[in-house]
């Protein structure tokens, strides 16, 4: 098995650590779930990529104005299932690539990515989070082990 590369875009099957969960003491995600990789970079003097996620959830938002809705077209690209999911962009989480939380996808042991984002639904996804973060509704949780 191999790993993929980090990119924007890209969609991990990953342990997410929520910021509720966090609070409340846990160190682990309770399930691995897709999450969008927002933003790869390398940091100065580093030789590993640190990744911000954002996780998809079949869960209908409490707040709408904090993510966005995945098209069923986009949904069927990536190999999801059916069902309306949102990505969320004001609860992150950010880590060193690979990290420990990286899995692989359900179904296919020799995968740890669904796919690349449409490049109109990364740049969507990307406006919003700025937004977000402008509004400083963000919250980004480390995940450095």
């Amino acid at each position: 098995m191999s790993l993929p590369k980090p990119e924007n875009g890209l969609v991990i099957c990953y342990s997410y650590l929520w910021r509720h969960e966090a609070l409340a003491g846990l160190t682990e995600g309770r399930k691995n779930r897709p999450a969008a990789i927002l933003l790869c970079v390398q940091p100065d003097g580093s030789a590993t990529p640190q990744v911000t996620v954002a996780p998809i959830t079949h869960s209908p938002p409490a707040d709408p104005t904090a993510c966005l809705e995945i098209p069923s077209a986009v949904k069927a690209h990536l190999g999801l299932d059916g069902e309306k999911s949102w990505v969320v962009l004001n609860d992150l989480n950010v880590f060193n690539w690979p990290g420990f939380d990286l899995h692989p996808v359900p179904g296919n042991q020799g995968r740890f990515a669904y796919g690349l984002l449409p490049p109109g639904f990364y740049r969507r996804l990307i406006d919003r989070f700025l937004q977000l973060r402008q509004e400083r509704k963000v919250r980004i949780h480390p995940r450095h082990d």
